[in-house]
């Protein structure tokens, strides 16, 4: 069943299960265990072992993630236990006067923080959700800008976790230099570019159509959501603004400071260089551990928390993060089995684009759509780009530079559409656990939007194919994507 068509099914079935029923954990299960069958013949035993070997590895490469989602919960446990949240919304709902304000904030700070997707999904929920809240902007519509401006914007960021990815990508001995062509995409990536503009249009029109404003209306009519964060977490501190305002900054510079000491900075290393070659995952542990620490000496020495309160705090904000670390745990077993140890779904893949008649003309549109179905499959980008890029290479050739931008462009755009809208995404999934949403009420309010914009970038890649220029598909894009809000717009109103 390896590198087959037989190899897609896991995914599919994944998807589809968790699409219908609603219910992500055991339709996540039933995926991982169909690919393990599939992989080692119909003996359930044999299947499960495989099945816990993959989440074994899949845990212990990962477990930094999995460290940080903890001491990430600890400290929002800690906020908001100190009474900051609760003095930051009083302070904001003075400041932001509507609901527009209130998702331009969202989405500009989601834009400022973009070194690194997981940071950004779960930071932008934590300081935006008091404020979103009492505008009474619904936590789907929360969840869609967290991560609208998590991966559409670090992919065009060149000072970001995602620039060393593209660059790990390149064929050995290919002659190119990753970050120069990296460099080279930005103007041509149209999925992040269209995403950012089309959620700017939509803030700024105050319109939404079809899931979104279905259950955007329902909020309205049926109460806004129950929270895990509302029931679980009481107040005992006599927190203000600053003391959510210093936690989040020192943060952010912890987690950019180790990013460059991993990245060797101390080493000789410049900042650019630093970042690409960085460890983001450690980085973030240990910007978060840092964190604890600081907060540890900000609240006792001030007596906003008193010691047993502080300790309180480290349960409740782990068990917080336990969907999230469940279903992340679960979406990387399933990626392993799809991986090329086992079903190979990325030979399949290659095997099906290398051996198609592929002419310079249909290449970045083929690729936008062949990387966004990977993407959306497995529910990684980054394991999209090693597969793709490489057979970019092959089909394109490393003499031409232009045809290689657009088609290299185009594959990470596609990474990133797909990556966007897939429910098994570890940023979709961090993006509902910030919002605190219901995942699959994210996806699926979020799936229009992201189909709006991608339809319009596949018709951008054609005509970049046909023309040979990116500029002109960008233009088409930007052209198409304009119209097409004019009759949503139109419509809605």
């Amino acid at each position: 069943m390896s590198g087959t068509v037989f190899s897609l099914i896991p995914p599919v079935v994944a998807i589809a299960l968790a699409l219908a029923t609603k219910e992500v954990y055991l339709s996540l299960l039933i995926g991982i265990l169909s690919g393990a069958v599939l992989y080692v013949g119909p003996n359930p035993l044999h299947a499960v072992e495989t099945m816990v070997a993959i989440m074994g590895d899949k845990i212990g490469g990962n477990v930094n993630i999995l460290l940080f989602l903890s001491f990430l919960g600890i400290v929002v446990a800690l906020i908001t236990k100190s009474g900051a949240s609760k003095a930051y919304g009083e302070w904001a709902s003075r400041s932001i006067k509507n609901k527009k304000g209130a998702l331009l904030s969202t989405m500009f700070l989601g834009s400022l923080i973009f070194v690194d997707d997981y940071f950004n999904c779960l930071t932008v929920g934590t300081v935006m959700r008091p404020v979103t809240d009492k505008h009474k902007i619904s936590r789907a519509k929360l969840a869609y800008i967290i991560d609208a401006t998590a991966a559409p914007v670090c992919i065009i960021a060149p000072i970001s976790s995602w620039a060393a990815a593209v660059g790990s990508s390149l064929p050995e001995g290919s002659g190119v230099d990753g970050f120069n062509l990296f460099l080279r995409t930005i103007p041509f990536n149209l999925y992040a570019i269209l995403t950012i503009i089309f959620m700017l249009v939509m803030i700024l029109g105050g319109f939404d159509f079809s899931a979104m404003k279905r259950y955007d209306e329902k909020v309205e009519r049926d109460g806004f959501e129950k929270t895990v964060e509302a029931d679980a977490y009481t107040v005992a501190g006599n927190g203000k603004v600053m003391d959510l305002v210093a936690p989040i900054a020192v943060l952010i510079l912890f987690c950019i400071a180790a990013m460059l000491y991993t990245g060797g900075i101390l080493s000789g290393a410049n900042v650019v260089d630093a970042f690409a070659n960085c460890d983001s995952s450690l980085s973030l542990v240990l910007g978060s551990f840092f964190t604890l620490v600081f907060i540890f000496i900000f609240y006792l020495a001030r007596r906003v928390l008193r010691f047993n309160e502080f300790c309180e705090t480290f349960g409740i904000g782990v068990k917080a993060m336990i969907p999230a670390i469940m279903i992340l745990s679960l979406a990387w077993t399933l990626s392993g089995i799809c991986s090329a140890d086992y079903l190979n779904i990325g030979g399949y893949v290659k095997e099906v684009v290398s051996g198609s008649a592929l002419v310079g003309a249909l290449m970045p549109a083929i690729m936008f759509a062949v990387a966004s179905g990977l993407a959306f499959s497995t529910g990684t980008s980054w394991g999209t780009f090693g597969i793709l890029i490489p057979i970019a290479f092959a089909v394109v050739g490393a003499e031409n530079m232009n045809a290689l931008t657009i088609s290299t462009a185009s594959i990470l755009a596609g990474a990133v559409c797909g990556d966007h809208i897939s429910p098994i995404s570890d940023t979709t999934i961090l993006a509902s656990a910030g919002a605190q949403c219901d995942h699959i009420n994210h996806v699926s309010t979020q799936i229009p939007y992201v189909l709006c914009v991608a339809s319009c970038c596949f018709v951008g890649y054609l005509a970049a194919g046909i023309t040979g220029n990116g500029w002109v598909g960008t233009g088409v894009g930007l052209a198409l994507l304009a119209a097409v809000l004019f009759v949503i717009k139109s419509r809605a109103k």
